[in-house]
């Protein structure tokens, strides 16, 4: 039942989304399994797990736009709920190395033993079992933006000011963890996985589930996403982002729908990041820069703000740029062209792509309907 009340909230745009995700869950597996290596139909498993990585920034983008193209949240620091899920996938990964380790010690991660810990600290326990690690997934950005969000929603922070302070917010935690005295790795983080759930993770056929599972998750939060905005919540966020004042004069309790959402955005973002560990085999303190968070913006601007969908295609685009121009003599370069990006995007495609397309495609009808009816009804 729920599920036939998310599936009619979908528009044309979201039907064709999620059959290219239906249609890359079967093919992508298909192609790599069956076709030999010579052939040029086969897919290699690097690139199984690149377009994986590229599904984890789409859902990251996703979450962004949840907030800011639908309550006007401008987030600088999603990176960080984002890194928080993937300490905690991370931490579970290395619990189950064991023995296995450098030092062999068959409870402590090498770089404890390196730094000549005696015990494992209390913020580890339980991250042995997967389920816990899981739910500490979903917690940890979630209880972190749930206190952020409570003290900055009540205060009325908004706008700009919002910005700077969730921007201060990943540069802070970067900081944090980059202290060897924190327990998470420090500079280097935590990497050297052996196992997921028992399956190596660097065997083809685990990266193969990985890769899928990371789908059925785009499609998921795609969903989830597309139910809360045309939800009658989802209309009281797009009130707050146009006129908050006007809304909150009119009786809603605006601070509790910013709450919810900027939650509820975290959480998934805290996903994204636990999905992207496994398959690029490495968390540390870089990833809470804070210009992560701001590329997380231009992926949005550049797909479109405010329509789910181009968030995600913008997330790929703007990241197969990156992979394409980073691996040439242009790399240094790179930073650069990404900021032109957002500039040309912003002063001539203020839409994004998705966006300017569909104004490009109304204008196109109206032309065709206009022309339609000059011939149907000649003037005499």
């Amino acid at each position: 039942m729920i599920a036939q009340a998310i599936l009619s909230r979908l528009d044309g745009r979201g039907r064709v989304f999620l059959g290219v995700i239906l249609a890359a869950l079967v093919l992508v597996p298909v192609l790599h399994l069956t076709m030999p290596a010579s052939s040029p139909l086969h897919v290699p498993i690097w690139l199984v797990s690149l377009m994986g990585k590229y599904l984890t920034y789409a859902i990251l983008a996703l979450a962004l736009d949840l907030v800011w193209g639908y309550c006007g949240i401008l987030s600088l620091g999603h990176g960080a709920f984002f890194a928080l899920g993937g300490y905690a996938m991370g931490m579970y990964l290395m619990r189950q190395i064991g023995t296995r380790g450098v030092y062999g010690n068959p409870v402590l991660p090498d770089f404890m033993v390196f730094l000549n810990w005696k015990e494992l600290p209390w913020f580890w326990y339980g991250f042995d079992m997967f389920p816990f690690a899981l739910l500490m997934v979903l917690l940890a950005p979630g209880i972190l933006a749930f206190i952020f969000g409570w003290f900055a929603f009540r205060s009325r922070v908004t706008g700009v000011y919002l910005s700077i302070i969730t921007q201060a917010l990943t540069y802070a935690l970067m900081l944090a963890f980059f202290r060897n005295d924190m327990g998470f790795g420090g500079n280097n983080g935590l990497t050297d996985f052996k196992d997921i759930v028992g399956y190596s993770v660097q065997s083809p056929g685990t990266r193969l589930v990985l890769f899928t599972l990371t789908l059925l998750a785009l499609a998921g939060t795609y969903l989830f996403s597309r139910y809360v905005v045309t939800s009658k919540a989802g209309k009281v966020l797009v009130a707050i982002r146009d006129a908050e004042s006007r809304t909150r004069f009119l009786g809603f309790r605006v601070e509790r729908y910013k709450l919810f959402v900027f939650t509820v955005s975290a959480m998934m973002a805290g996903l994204a990041g636990a999905l992207y560990v496994p398959q690029v085999g490495i968390i540390n303190p870089s990833e809470f820069q804070p210009g992560n968070s701001i590329e997380v913006v231009i992926w949005v601007a550049v797909g479109g703000r405010g329509t789910l969908v181009g968030a995600a295609i913008g997330a790929i685009l703007v990241n197969l740029a990156k992979t394409i121009f980073t691996t040439g003599a242009l790399a240094p370069y790179w930073l650069f062209a990404l900021g032109a990006l957002f500039v040309l995007t912003t002063l001539y495609m203020p839409k994004g792509v998705i966006g300017t397309y569909g104004e490009w495609r109304d204008k196109r009808r109206e032309k065709a309907a206009l022309r339609a009816d000059a011939a149907a009804n000649p003037a005499e």
